[in-house]
């Protein structure tokens, strides 16, 4: 179902948004006060609007309380991203998704009332860690401050051997969700299901036994 979505700020991580939500098939406001950026989007997106987000007039004109999604990708200007916030939560929008700064900047944020704050540097800086501690890795994802998920190749150690015989909770905590073989897909591993060659493994875990496994790869 298509849903209606705002983007405030169109820096490369809002232009990024803005586009792929557009492209998924759903309707996309777009706003700066930077006039270049608003005619680079304009063809990219539903509407596009060179204006203060921090004006509330003018955020109350567009009719924002209709949106189903707001998305805040202001990033540097921390007192604009937090006005803007309160703003659009003041304003009756359901749901707010905030880029934020620091993590002081993402307390702030949930506190006046973001739904969700997302740190793409702080994000990126531990999937770039995480990789480099472990070439297996393809992908990881923090679902809470205590567990991950993460995407990896398989072992050449596990290929053949069924989970079983790996018996990965036991050794490292962690539950098999997926297991993904060329365009096969395994979404409901057994114990008796066993390992094909060149396969990704999804898995779920804590923390620290995501860090223990990797450690043994």
């Amino acid at each position: 179902m298509s849903k209606q979505f705002i983007v405030v700020g169109l820096g490369r991580f809002g232009m990024s948004v803005a586009r792929t939500l557009t492209d998924l098939g759903h309707d996309v406001l777009a706003i700066d006060k930077d006039e270049t950026l608003v005619q680079e989007i304009a063809d990219h997106v539903t509407h596009a609007v060179q204006m203060d987000a921090t004006d509330e007039y003018a955020l109350k004109t567009l009719g924002v309380r209709n949106f189903d999604v707001a998305v805040v990708t202001i990033g540097t200007n921390i007192q604009a991203s937090i006005m803007i916030t309160l703003l659009l939560k003041d304003l009756g929008v359901s749901k707010i998704i905030c880029k934020g700064q620091s993590e002081l900047h993402q307390k702030v944020l949930v506190k006046i009332g973001a739904d969700k704050v997302i740190l793409p540097e702080k994000d990126m800086g531990i999937r770039v860690a995480h990789n480099l501690v472990t070439t297996n890795l393809m992908d990881l994802i923090e679902l809470s401050d205590n567990y991950q998920m993460v995407e990896l190749k398989a072992p050449e150690g596990w290929t053949g051997k069924s989970l079983l015989e790996l018996d990965l909770r036991a050794r490292y905590g962690i539950t098999i969700l997926a297991i993904r073989s060329g365009t096969n897909i395994n979404l409901t591993p057994k114990a008796s299901d066993s390992i094909p060659e060149d396969a990704v493994i999804i898995a779920v875990g804590a923390t620290e036994d995501i860090a223990l496994m990797e450690n043994a790869l």
